[in-house]
C-alpha cells in the first residue's frame, strides 16, 4: 500500500488545515475516516470472494478425483464380487449334491467318513431345536447382566445346575461318627 510515515501524515494535517480551514477540518477527518473503512471493507469483501471461488475450485477439483477412485473401487469390488459368485455357486453346487446323497461323489471315500455323512443326514429338526435350546440357556448364563465377581463375592450362581445336582450339594453328608456313638 502507500508507505506514510509520521512526517508525511504531520505535513498533509498541516495542508488540510491551511487548505480547508479549522471550523471543516473535523467534519472532513471524519468523512475521510468513513471513505477509508468502506474501502477497507471492500477490499477485505473482494479478497474473501476470491478466496471462497479458489476453494470452491479446489473442491471441485477433490470431488471429481474422489468421485473417480469410488468409481475404480466400485468396479474392482465388482470384479471380485462376480468371482466369489462363481466359486460359491460353485461350492454351494458341491454341498446340494452331498446333501442329496449323491453317492457317486462319495465313491472314493472311507466306510468311515461315508458312514458320518449319512449321520448327520439323518440328524432331525428335533436334536437341532434342543442344541438350540441348550447354546441359548448356556449364552445367558454367560452373558448374564451380573458380572462373575458379583456372584462370586454374594454367592450367586456361577455355573447353571439342575436341581437334583442342588439338592445333592447342600444335602448334608453322612458321617461316620453319630452324635450318640
Amino acid at each position: 500500500m502507500i508507505d506514510l510515515g509520521l512526517s508525511k501524515i504531520a505535513i498533509i494535517g498541516v495542508v488540510a488545515l491551511i487548505v480547508i480551514g479549522p471550523e471543516k477540518l473535523p467534519k472532513v477527518a471524519r468523512m475521510v475516516g468513513t471513505l477509508y473503512g468502506r474501502a477497507q471493507r471492500y477490499l477485505n469483501q473482494v479478497k474473501s470472494e476470491v478466496t471462497r471461488e479458489i476453494e470452491l475450485e479446489e473442491l471441485k477439483n477433490l470431488q471429481k478425483e474422489v468421485q473417480d477412485a469410488a468409481h475404480s473401487v466400485k468396479q474392482s469390488v465388482e470384479k471380485s464380487m462376480h468371482g466369489v459368485e462363481n466359486s460359491i455357486s460353485g461350492n454351494l453346487a458341491e454341498v446340494e449334491n452331498a446333501w442329496r446323497g449323491d453317492t457317486a461323489a462319495y465313491a472314493g471315500h472311507e466306510d468311515g467318513q461315508h458312514d458320518a455323512h449319512e449321520a448327520m443326514l439323518r440328524a432331525t429338526n428335533d436334536d437341532l431345536a434342543r442344541k438350540a435350546r441348550e447354546f441359548r440357556r448356556k449364552k445367558l448364563v454367560r452373558n448374564s447382566a451380573i458380572p462373575g465377581w458379583y456372584k462370586q463375592r454374594h454367592g450367586g450362581k456361577l455355573h447353571v445346575q439342575s436341581a437334583a445336582a442342588r439338592v445333592a450339594r447342600f444335602r448334608p453328608r453322612a458321617t461316620s461318627s453319630s452324635f450318640y456313638s
